[in-house]
């Protein structure tokens, strides 16, 4: 009886001993391995593609991932809600903050400008924004600021361990040496004629910041009242804005003024061990020169 479908033209089959069925070891009879349509070709086939809109989920998911981690731990959006940078920053502007550094204990240092947290009492009249379901989302992923938390952007004049002070038309003086703020403050303010102040000294793990635009910002100068006598604790420090990032036409980086890497500016800082160790090296000396005058005497 014969098993299966004929094709019903009457050709012989193949049998083992004609010459078309002796093939060699790894291949088939009649057909290639890259064929793929043998039911036993098994895991040489290949498998067809899934659909991008199968994929697409999946690249959503990894995508708000990559975000979230981004402006967690690498780099997060602000935007300027005031006047009191001008004119480094304008209202407005959205500047990208290097959170990274921090992680690795940097703190910050004279003449950058920083994002921090209220530290207490700074915005407390300032009303709170009311965002919707999608700007939440949004600040939440990294791609747009948070419109919740408290936060303020100025520029750091001075660091723990300094001394920092500004009399009616002088200059900002650190550490004795006066600062050349032209350069980065708004055209026609005045140092701190509206609020002079010092001399302050900051203390260790805090900083002392002022904004740009000198008559139109309620800096440190003005909450030296509250705790912490109007210094920032570093602990509150979200990072340092690197760069503007929009509009495109305002895109520019945020560098630290010449004046603040001015020669002496760390002078008080650095001689306090010099000094100190002088001080403890002349009893050392004078004992040394009367223990070596004692016998002398003797003979």
């Amino acid at each position: 009886m014969a098993v299966g479908a004929r094709s019903g033209h009457d050709e012989p089959e193949d049998r083992p001993d004609t010459p078309e069925s002796v093939q060699p070891a790894g291949t088939t009879a009649g057909r290639t391995e890259s064929d793929g349509d043998s039911p036993s070709s098994g895991s040489t086939a290949r498998k067809k593609p899934r659909s991008f809109w199968k994929e697409l989920p999946l690249l959503i998911g990894i995508a708000l991932v990559l975000a979230l981690l981004i402006k967690t731990f690498l780099v997060q959006a602000f935007s300027i809600p005031s006047d009191s940078m001008q004119n480094t920053l304008q209202r407005g502007d959205r500047v990208l903050v290097d959170k990274l550094t921090p992680w690795f204990g940097s703190e910050p240092e004279r003449g950058e400008v920083v994002v921090f947290h209220d530290p207490g009492g700074w915005l407390e009249n300032t009303p709170a924004a009311k965002p919707n379901a999608v700007q939440k989302f949004l600040s939440f992923i990294g791609l747009m600021p948070s419109a919740e938390e408290k936060d303020l952007i100025k520029r750091v004049i001075a660091v723990g361990g300094d001394t920092v002070e500004c009399k009616t038309n002088g200059p900002v003086t650190v550490n004795g040496k006066a600062l050349d703020d032209k350069s980065f403050i708004f055209e026609g303010n005045t140092a701190c004629n509206d609020e002079p102040f010092g001399p302050i000294k900051v203390p260790k793990g805090r900083i002392w910041v002022m904004g740009d635009h000198r008559q139109n910002s309620l800096d440190s100068r003005y909450h030296q009242e509250l705790p912490g006598g109007g210094t920032v604790s570093t602990d509150e420090v979200v990072g340092r804005a690197i760069v503007v990032a929009w509009p495109v036409n305002r895109w520019a980086t945020l560098p630290i003024p010449k004046t603040f890497d001015q020669p002496g500016l760390n002078a008080a800082v650095a001689m306090a061990p010099g000094a100190l160790g002088f001080a403890g090296a002349v009893p050392l000396v004078l004992w040394r020169r009367r223990s070596r005058a004692v016998p002398a005497r003797q003979k």
